[in-house]
């Protein structure tokens, strides 16, 4: 059975916020794949029976491989209001990643300066500046250790292309299926573990404090160990029992 594209997170007049699954297209490429906005485009005009186009505005974007938190704008107003947030990093994005080696330790900030390649759809990190280089900087935070396997928490300080998949390559520590940048092999759905777990920020008409969080994974690797009881979800907080 086919895995949905989403699941509603938070919706109001204003916002439309979901759990993305993984191998999902935030924003239309070259392969002319169905996206995230497509999907929902069709949800709302399904669930709300509305005639005519439905507007639903990007505001930001996650990888196609990574699944989690996204928000987009039911508005123009909000579309604009949302943007501005995200320009000027008025919204903390919080990331849950999981990698086979121990990171060297236990919670870091990384500055790295990192270069795309278009053509290959590459990032390259340095620990220097070099040209045509932008600075990227993250603080993670071991959460864990799953089995053989660790759970970080990342907190992305800027908002580069690929940033905490090649930050975290960079310290050696690839995320788990991300054959792109080290991982050995890959994940049987072509997911890598990499999570958008919260997005915190003023809602942007209403102006009140607005979290949005995303539940665990319903997969294989991350039932397995929530069987054997080792991590324990709570509200926003993670227990990790030894």
């Amino acid at each position: 059975m086919k895995k949905p594209a989403f699941s509603v997170i938070y919706e109001d007049n204003h916002l439309f916020a979901v759990d993305k699954a993984s191998g999902v297209l935030v924003q239309g490429d070259k392969t002319g794949d169905k996206t995230l906005a497509d999907f929902g485009k069709a949800h709302i005009k399904k669930v709300y029976n509305k005639p005519g186009e439905v507007f639903l505005g990007v505001v930001h974007r996650l990888d196609r491989p990574v699944s989690g938190a996204v928000v987009m704008a039911k508005t123009s107003k909000a579309l604009e209001r949302m943007n501005k947030l995200f320009r000027e990093r008025k919204i903390k994005k919080t990331y849950w990643a999981i990698v086979k080696r121990r990171p060297p330790k236990k919670s870091a900030t990384l500055i790295n300066w990192l270069v795309k390649d278009e053509k290959t759809n590459t990032v390259t990190a340095f620990n220097e500046s070099v040209k045509g280089s932008q600075q990227a900087e993250l603080k993670y935070k071991v959460m864990g250790k799953l089995n053989d396997h660790y759970l970080l928490e990342v907190v992305p300080l800027t908002g580069r292309p690929h940033q905490i998949r090649v930050q975290l390559a960079n310290m050696g520590c690839p995320i788990k299926g991300d054959v792109k940048y080290g991982f050995p092999k890959p994940n049987i759905d072509a997911s890598i573990d990499l999570r958008a777990k919260t997005l915190e920020f003023i809602h942007p008409v209403k102006k009140e404090p607005l979290i949005i969080q995303a539940g665990v994974p319903s997969t294989p690797f991350w039932e397995q160990y929530l069987s054997l009881e080792k991590v324990q979800i709570k509200d926003k907080k993670v227990d990790f029992y030894k």
